[in-house]
């Protein structure tokens, strides 16, 4: 009987190790067709899908796109009567623009996902190719506009050359609010002439080439009887130069070049001059309080005149003041200081764009208070100044969560309209909830019962809001609410304006990612990701990990609203996950922090406890092999991952990678490295540690690559040569950031199956080769 226990126990621990130590299935073209089209699968499946809604401003009318069978639609409603309708007639619009812009589009598949109407709804304006254009809603007429310029909603400058530009020329004005004068820049300097007459006035005498006014800053006071504009002394113009080796329409290849600020470049200096009108007078402003600006705003006048406020962005990025300058002698003084020892998040916190910053600025009763943002109790909050003293009358919101958007105030209410996350403990931190709170502090109340990720928007009198929310397991829901009858989570909306419909997609066998939390590197704080599973999941199985990884440290990326999420490598044999470790944003400051001077860190000490604990959870999360693979920062950071965590990370994929943060554009490393440039930049560079690499690494670039300089993988390339390393590398002809396409999905694909599963990829150069084999077979052949 021992005999015979001890018989079976040998067979069943011989079966338990063979499963444990026996290959994967092997993966085949079928697999990898169907990888290629997993996207595909699923699109167009799920219904009525409402996006970000707009409000036309001045009225109680909103227009949202939402998803119909085939592609899209834009709908129009009247928020009084909740009656809906067409948004235009888009089968003439689609026949219209397809003879113009000579591409064929269906109604329900036009190139454009947001658009503004003009001309009194007459017309509306979109982008198309990264040009504006207009059609005329009643004979559906399009034209092309060009690229937009500023002052064009549409305008998006390339954040490169930020320095004002000098505009020479009487042709080129800007008349005052009174419409007696015209204001322009001449030789330099600031000019006035009364309004259609020749006879001109030069107001300043000592701008030049290379001191200059910039015309885009000139800027009148309400009542016409002041002037401000900024004189520049140019900083350096560095350039990064390109060779387009093979352009489409020619056989020779093309150089350009481009202005592109990199970290510790000499930056222009504004200084900001003030002109009396009648009598003509130019008053000096100290600049004792701006000193070293990395950016100054455009002067703002208060409506009465009494002076006009600006933005102090200090280079470095540690000290953000709002100044105001008195009209009447130029005198200047501080309203509102920011300071911090690592980074102030300076860019203004905008509803719905949750990734964009931290600064909030709401001035009330014309600068009598200011509602300001700040971080500066660990926390992202809002407090009350009194703009006489330039003190904190009260903090408005307070506690271990963060406000994440302002949505609308009403000063005679003396209330606030915001979203928040992480208000409920124990609830997902990142979901933005809406709430209300009185300008003292007091009446925070909660706007929704629903635990969803919110995104809120208010028209423009904030008569009425719409709240469009969704989680990754429940698709979206927009509701209409009544701002004077939204008081509490217990109300009911107006009316529920559009309800997804999904059956058709979980019928297909979609499957939203599953979430999963485990404590990061202080064994206290929560971080939180999600793992993309094959369709076919088998839990018997045992699944290779790859990581998805995006770290910068401007925003949070794990999904949260709903969206029809698909990784591609799961159909050939991987569970794919993404987290947000330490350093990114949207939680407390400490948590931010972490970045700091060290985008090497990337969270990685939580990520990899992050993986423990899936895998002590998950007997099929296999990380015995990890792979990884980012573009941009997540470019830097994958291959950061084998050159700082060898001991975890064995495979990666870097695309358009930053990997030597002196390279890349000044305003995103800057905020993060620090300034001035120090032993920081070398300590996080994968140029002066690609010696440490270890595992098995794919480098991806683009040589037209206008987001980061395709030098900084060249170099780290050179560098890898030189410490004789072995890697492999895909340049991309014309390709632009992220390059690639699906040839280079494709190739990430057959390095992962090749170097994680130990399987060699098809041949592709065979077309009857559908056989993949282990690699060690393949190596004997």
């Amino acid at each position: 009987m021992r005999r015979l226990c001890l018989s079976l126990l040998l067979s069943l621990s011989f079966a338990i190790s063979f499963a444990k130590t026996a290959p994967p299935t092997p993966v085949t073209r079928d697999d990898y067709d169907r990888a290629a089209k997993l996207k595909d699968r699923y699109k167009g499946l799920a219904l009525n899908v409402a996006e970000t809604p707009a409000w036309l401003d001045g009225t109680d009318t909103f227009w949202y796109r939402r998803s119909v069978e085939g592609g899209y639609e834009f709908v129009v409603v009247n928020a009084e009567t909740q009656e809906k309708k067409p948004a235009f007639d888009q089968a003439k619009l689609a026949a219209s623009l397809s003879v113009v812009a000579g591409k064929p589009y269906t109604a329900v598949t036009l190139p454009f996902e947001r658009f503004r109407y003009t001309d009194k709804q007459a017309a509306i304006r979109f982008l198309l190719d990264d040009n504006l254009w207009n059609c005329n809603l009643n004979s559906y007429e399009c034209a092309n506009l060009g690229a937009p310029h500023p002052g064009d909603p549409e305008y998006d400058d390339d954040g490169y050359d930020d320095t004002p530009k000098a505009i020479n020329g009487d042709k080129v004005t800007k008349p005052s609010p009174d419409g007696k004068w015209e204001a322009f820049v001449e030789n330099y300097n600031v000019c006035i002439r009364a309004k259609g007459q020749p006879d001109k006035v030069f107001l300043s005498q000592d701008g030049s080439e290379g001191n200059y006014y910039a015309f885009d800053t000139l800027t009148w006071s309400p009542d016409s009887s002041h002037l401000v504009a900024y004189r520049i002394r140019p900083g350096y113009k560095r350039e990064i130069h390109y060779v387009e080796s093979s352009p489409a329409d020619q056989l020779q290849p093309k150089s350009s070049s481009m202005v592109y600020p990199k970290p510790g470049d000499v930056l222009a200096l504004p200084q900001p001059v003030l002109f009396g009108i009648a009598p003509n007078r130019q008053f000096s402003i100290a600049n004792d309080l701006f000193p070293n600006p990395y950016e100054m705003t455009t002067p703002v006048w208060w409506k009465d005149s009494r002076g006009f406020t600006f933005e102090y962005n200090q280079r470095g990025h540690q000290v953000y003041r709002v100044i105001e300058v008195d009209a009447t002698n130029g005198r200047v003084r501080t309203l509102v200081e920011e300071l911090s020892g690592t980074f102030i998040n300076y860019e203004p916190l905008v509803p719905d764009q949750f990734d964009t910053g931290k600064k909030v600025r709401v001035d009330i009763a014309d600068g009598k208070e200011i509602v300001w943002a700040s971080e500066r109790d660990g926390w992202e909050h809002l407090y009350l100044y009194d703009a006489a003293t330039g003190k904190v009358k009260n903090q408005i919101t307070k506690g271990a969560w963060v406000v994440r958007a302002v949505d609308h105030v009403d000063p005679e209410k003396r209330q606030i309209w915001f979203e928040a996350s992480g208000v409920d403990a124990g609830k997902d931190p990142y979901y933005t909830h809406p709430y209300r709170i009185n300008f003292d502090g007091t009446g925070l109340t909660s706007l929704s019962a629903q635990d969803a990720d919110h995104r809120v928007v208010f028209s423009s009198d904030g008569k009425y809001s719409l709240d469009l929310y969704s989680t990754l397991e429940n698709p979206p829901v927009l509701e209409l609410y009544k701002t004077d009858s939204h008081n509490a989570a217990a109300d009911k909306p107006v009316a529920t304006i559009e309800q997804a419909d999904v059956r058709r997609l979980l019928e297909a066998g979609w499957r939203p990612p599953e979430v999963f939390t485990a404590k990061g590197r202080d064994g206290k704080t929560d971080i939180w990701g999600v793992i993309y599973k094959p369709a076919n999941f088998d839990p018997h199985k045992k699944y290779p990990v790859i990581e998805s990884i995006y770290a910068g440290p401007q925003g949070s990326f794990v999904p949260k609203e709903f969206g029809v999420y698909a990784q591609p490598l799961t159909e050939l044999g991987f569970v794919v996950v993404q987290i947000d470790g330490m350093g990114t944003n949207n939680r407390s400051r400490a948590f931010h922090d972490v970045t700091y001077q060290n985008l090497k860190d990337a969270g990685f000490a939580d990520r990899i406890l992050w993986h423990q604990a899936a895998a002590k959870k998950y007997p099929w999360y296999d990380i015995s092999n990890v792979g990884i693979f980012g573009t941009s920062s997540g470019g830097q950071s994958s291959m950061g991952a084998l050159l700082f965590h060898p001991e975890f990370y064995k495979v990666a994929v870097s695309n358009s990678g930053c990997h030597d943060n002196r390279m890349d554009k000044i305003w995103w490393n800057e905020q993060w490295m620090g300034w001035p440039v120090g032993p920081q930049y070398a300590a996080s560079s994968n140029v002066d540690n690609a010696h440490l690499l270890q595992g098995k690494l794919m480098l991806v670039v683009g040589e037209m690559d206008k987001n980061v300089d395709p030098s900084s993988t060249f170099q780290v390339v050179n560098a890898l040569i030189k410490a004789n390393k072995t890697f492999s590398l895909l340049v991309v002809p014309g390709g632009g950031h992220g390059a690639g396409g699906d040839y280079g999905q494709r190739m990430l694909e057959d390095f992962f199956v090749q170097n994680v599963l130990g399987q060699a990829p098809p041949d592709w150069n065979n077309p009857d080769d559908g056989r993949v084999s282990d690699t060690k077979a393949a190596d004997t052949k």
